[in-house]
Order: structure tokens, then C-alpha cells, then sequence
């Protein structure tokens, strides 16, 4: 691919999600220059390109917030949509996409490139899929250019198709599957799905297009499981049933694996929809892109798992959990409870702070682990995230991801790490460490755990279950300062000098 003139602007909304947290590296090495639109521009910490692209804090329900991001732009990738939002994520989408194509038409931005769903319009769409049709034609209302792509499952690391299908064929040896199993699919790489987007920048000719996008292969959905089967070495028995309603198979996700029934439902009543490409335009139009098989798609997607090598997941997305909810700052309030425990430690900031930063996810959280997994279990039983979301990277933590069931919330490496619960309780929680140098060459861990209650109930809730917390936090301060004095020890006697031998 030729190298795109640094003087061409690209506006990416979406970009701590899932596709657009993976096109903004794709697009920076292509030779573009590019501005990041995201509702809190701290969730975009971490994120090795960040110090590379200009990044504006806006949302597109915000009509006035969009100008500014506009300014100078050529194109705009939108890559916004709210599934898992609540009940009216239909009208929310719609009125974003008619207010970024308006901006975009008063900013004389010359194109719109959107991802959307694969389907037949003419079909009886599901309404996730419907939305997703229907915001890309509010997107063209404006009389912007606009390249829409539509695809179906994305087999990535991360993906939330590929994350459903991933955990249920772990999990289940003998799967008892309802008739959308057997619905014909054409999934597509992730990698395939950036070649596009990035490929309709250098192709006019795409402008004012709607083009299908798949990979290689038309299976089903239980041919997507016993593919990862095969992938993983696994052997799995389908059993199909005659009835079994989206919301109970959304219920049946939900407990077994990482997506909660509200993101779940949405998606499964899609699955009963065909989506496989009727029209080949796209290839015609992109001759160039190597289509993945899938087999070969899901190999790359473990890859990266196995490696630690996962850009980004689908919880990243904030609405994955809490809607259209702003990530709330911690401020010192009246009404709120905290508990602050403080214990030094022979070692320093550094070996401390990865103590604290590599909790949860296969390591757990060091002390009475089980209690934590079992407030995990109930919380999926009451409808919550719990536990199995784990954590996207075994050491390296960023503002925005998902850590069991909390959210990070904020990272200053090497010092500070706050987690936001998002469990179901009744009010709002959070749990923050943070290590500060002595001057005796100590590190003081500061751990503190900070509970606004939601009326009587949250009281209740905060002192019924004090004597729990008191034991969970007291243990869990004490084996941070464990692990991190058994670091430093190890540091030092890795650097330590050898003893000359006679």
C-alpha cells in the first residue's frame, strides 16, 4: 500500500473500542495523520500510539462537541453503535449518526466511512441488525459520501462473536444448541475487516457504497464451534433442541460465559438471521486483500491470546457494561465511606506496583480467592458482570479495561491503579492502591476502598457485609506487601554481584 500524504486528517470516533482501537495503528502506519474523538480521553491511557495522534474529547449525542473534531478533517470512520446501552439503543444510534453527519457536512469532510451489519434488508432483520442497517442510512441523510461496510461474526481475539463462541465450546463438552446454531454465516478475520477500511481511503470508487464483506468460508454457527474445536484439539458433541428463545439462550451465555445477558440478547436475536454476502462488489473493488479461511482466522486469534498479545476486547467498549454512563471521577463527597489501610513495604515503587497491577484474571487476587470468585458467581446469578471477563494482559493494565468485575479506572504506572466496581451493588464502589517512595528506601502501600451508598439499602448492604470486607482487604493489603518484598528480594539478588572465587 502506498504511503497516504501526512497532510490528511483522519477522524476516528470509537476508538477504545473493539475495531477502532485496532484501526488507529493500522492507519498511523499507513502514513495518515489521525484525531481520536472519545467521550473521556483518559480511557485511551496505555495505548502504545497514543503519544502519535491528536486526541479531542466529544460524543457524538453531543451535538456541540463535534465542530472542534471536525475542523480539517477529510474522513470521518464511524465505529459508534450502543448495543448493550439499554432498551432504546435504536433511537441513541440513530441520532448520533444524524448529528456526526451533520458536523461532518458543515465541516466539509469529504467522506464517512461506516462498519455495520451484514444482512438482507429485504429479510425480517432482528433489531440490532435493523439498527445497524438503518444508522448507516441516517448517516447518508447529511449528503456526506458514505462507504459502508457490512460483515457478520469478526473472528478476532477479543471479538465479542468470537469470545461467545470461544468460551461455549470450551466449556461445554456436550452443547445442547437451539435452531440459530444452524444458521448460515460467512465470518471474517478481524485483519481482513482493517484491510478493508483502511484499503477504502485510496478507493473513490467505494464512496456512496454499501459493500458486503466476508471471509473465504459459509458455515454455521456450529460449524464455527466444532472449527475451534478442531483449532484447540478438543472434541465437542451438538445436540440440538426444537425451542430455546433468544432470552433463555442469552441467559444460558450469560452464565457460562463472559458476556452478560443484556449484551447477549441483542446479539442472538441476530443469529437467527442469514448474513452471508450476496453481493460481490467488495472483492471487485478490493482485488488486492487476501481473504482468510477461517480455520486460519481462529489459529491467528489463539495466537494472540497465548501470547498475551490481545490489542484490544470487546469489554473495552464502555457500554459493554454501563450504558451511556460517563466514567465517574472519585471525588471526596459527602455521604462517602472510605477505608484506607496502609502497610510499608521493603521494596520498591516498582515491585509494588506490580503486585497490585497484576491482580485478578488466572492469578487471582491472593487472599481467600474463593470468596472473590463466589461474589463473582452471585453476581452473574443477579444478572451481573461477574468474574469471567478476566483481564485483557496478565501484567500491563490501561484506563478503560475490564479487570473480573471491575473496570480500570485509573493508571499512573509504577504508582497508582483505581478500579471502579461493576458488580451490582447498591451504589458505587471503588478500590484504589497506590505506592509512594520513602525516604528510607520503603515503599508505603496505601490501599483504600471508597463506597458511596444509594440510600438505606446501600448502608445495609456497606455495614452487614464490613466484617467480610475488614478480613478480604486486611489479607489482601498484607500478601500485595508479600509479593512485592518476595520481588524485591528476587531483584536484588538477580543484580546482586557474584563473589570472586579463589
Amino acid at each position: 500500500m502506498s504511503t497516504a500524504p501526512l497532510s490528511r486528517l483522519i477522524l476516528v470516533t470509537g476508538a477504545t473500542g473493539y475495531v477502532g482501537g485496532r484501526l488507529v495503528p493500522r492507519l498511523l502506519e499507513a502514513g495518515y495523520r489521525v484525531r481520536c474523538l472519545v467521550r473521556d480521553p483518559a480511557r485511551l491511557q496505555g495505548r502504545s500510539w497514543l503519544g502519535q495522534v491528536e486526541v479531542v474529547a466529544g460524543d457524538v449525542l453531543q451535538e456541540a462537541t463535534l465542530p472542534s473534531a471536525m475542523q480539517g478533517v477529510e474522513a470521518v470512520y464511524y465505529l459508534v453503535h450502543s448495543l448493550g446501552g439499554g432498551s432504546d439503543f435504536s433511537e441513541r444510534d440513530l441520532l448520533a449518526a444524524r448529528n456526526c453527519a451533520e458536523a461532518a457536512r458543515s465541516a466539509s469532510v469529504s467522506r464517512i466511512i461506516y462498519l455495520g451489519g451484514l444482512g438482507d434488508p429485504q429479510a425480517e432483520l432482528s433489531p440490532h441488525l435493523r439498527s445497524r442497517q438503518e444508522t448507516g442510512a441516517a448517516l447518508c441523510e447529511a449528503g456526506v459520501p458514505v462507504t459502508e461496510f457490512r460483515a457478520a461474526v469478526i473472528v478476532g481475539s477479543g471479538s465479542l462473536s468470537f469470545e461467545m463462541i470461544r468460551y461455549l465450546t470450551e466449556r461445554l463438552p456436550v452443547m445442547i444448541c437451539p435452531r440459530w446454531v444452524f444458521t448460515r454465516v460467512q465470518p471474517i478475520a478481524i485483519r481482513n475487516v482493517l484491510d478493508y477500511l483502511v484499503a477504502a481511503l485510496e478507493c473513490p470508487e467505494s464512496a456512496g457504497r454499501v459493500l458486503e464483506i466476508g471471509g473465504q468460508d459459509v458455515l454455521t454457527y456450529a460449524g464455527m464451534m466444532t472449527g475451534y474445536a478442531r483449532a484447540r484439539g478438543l472434541t465437542r458433541r451438538l445436540l440440538s433442541v426444537p425451542v430455546l428463545t433468544p432470552r433463555l439462550s442469552s441467559y444460558w451465555v450469560h452464565l457460562i460465559t463472559p458476556i452478560p445477558a443484556t449484551i447477549a440478547r441483542p446479539l442472538i436475536k441476530g443469529l437467527g438471521n442469514e448474513v452471508v454476502v450476496r453481493d460481490d462488489t467488495a472483492r471487485r473493488l478490493f482485488p488486492g486483500i487476501p481473504l482468510l479461511d477461517y480455520d486460519t482466522a481462529v489459529r491467528l486469534a489463539l495466537g494472540k491470546i497465548e501470547t498475551h498479545g490481545v490489542e484490544t476486547a470487546w469489554s473495552d467498549a464502555l457500554t459493554s457494561s454501563q450504558g451511556q454512563t460517563t466514567p465517574v471521577a472519585l471525588l471526596s463527597s459527602e455521604g462517602m465511606i472510605i477505608e484506607r489501610r496502609q502497610r510499608p513495604v521493603s521494596a520498591g515503587t516498582a515491585a509494588v506496583y506490580r503486585s497490585f497491577a497484576s491482580l485478578g484474571g488466572k492469578r487471582g487476587w491472593l487472599y481467600l480467592n474463593w470468596t472473590w470468585q463466589l461474589r463473582g458467581m452471585v453476581d452473574r446469578l443477579c444478572g451481573g458482570v461477574g468474574m469471567r471477563r478476566g483481564r485483557r494482559d496478565p501484567e500491563e493494565l490501561r484506563v478503560g479495561d475490564a479487570l473480573d468485575f471491575w473496570r480500570v479506572e485509573a493508571v499512573e504506572p509504577g504508582s497508582l491503579l483505581r478500579l471502579r466496581a461493576e458488580m451490582r451493588v447498591p451504589g458505587r464502589a471503588w478500590l484504589e492502591f497506590r505506592a509512594v517512595a520513602q525516604v528510607d528506601g520503603h515503599t508505603l502501600l496505601t490501599q483504600t476502598a471508597f463506597f458511596e451508598p444509594k440510600g438505606l439499602s446501600g448502608l445495609l448492604y456497606w455495614y452487614a457485609l464490613y466484617p467480610v470486607h475488614a478480613l478480604i482487604f486486611g489479607g489482601l493489603i498484607r500478601q500485595i506487601a508479600a509479593a512485592a518484598a518476595h520481588r524485591g528480594d528476587r531483584a536484588l539478588t538477580q543484580t546482586a554481584p557474584r563473589p570472586i572465587s579463589s
